[in-house]
């Protein structure tokens, strides 16, 4: 597979602005280990290769187990997920098929759970983001290398 096209230079200015979302989301408290999951479930989703080997990477980076990493896709079978991270995950799956979930009540409930009203917020951001990333990989055919 060929690059389509270097829209991170032919865009910069929102490429750039897209970066400086993720920085932000770095730093807004949520953990890195459930924005990395968050990151490369949504990818897994939209079928980003790019994405997924990126946010893979950057997992195991910040000392995620790979176990958890290689069972991810299977998130609900797998007791080793946080209540947390579990509200987390199904409200990345709601948000990233939106227009089958409609972001179903039940979903946002979850969240009220384990998140704050900020933490929701920061946490669909990075969901939002993600998926912005994912379609901007996948069109203009993003090499993994």
């Amino acid at each position: 597979m060929e690059p389509r096209l270097n829209y991170t230079k032919l865009s910069n200015p929102p490429y750039q602005s897209m970066l400086s979302i993720g920085s932000y989301l770095r730093e807004c408290g949520l953990e890195i280990g459930l924005l990395h999951l968050v990151w490369l479930r949504a990818s897994q989703m939209n079928g980003c290769a790019f994405c997924c080997d990126m946010h893979a990477r950057e997992a195991l980076r910040d000392g995620e187990d790979q176990r958890r990493l290689h069972v991810l896709a299977a998130w609900r079978e797998a007791a080793f997920f946080t209540e947390r991270e579990r509200a987390a995950l199904a409200w990345t799956e709601a948000v990233t098929r939106i227009a089958q979930t409609r972001a179903p009540d039940e979903a946002f409930a979850a969240l009220r759970d384990h998140f704050s009203d900020k933490e929701i917020a920061d946490l669909t951001f990075a969901i939002a983001n993600i998926n912005a990333w994912n379609r901007l990989a996948i069109s203009f055919r993003a090499v993994v290398k």
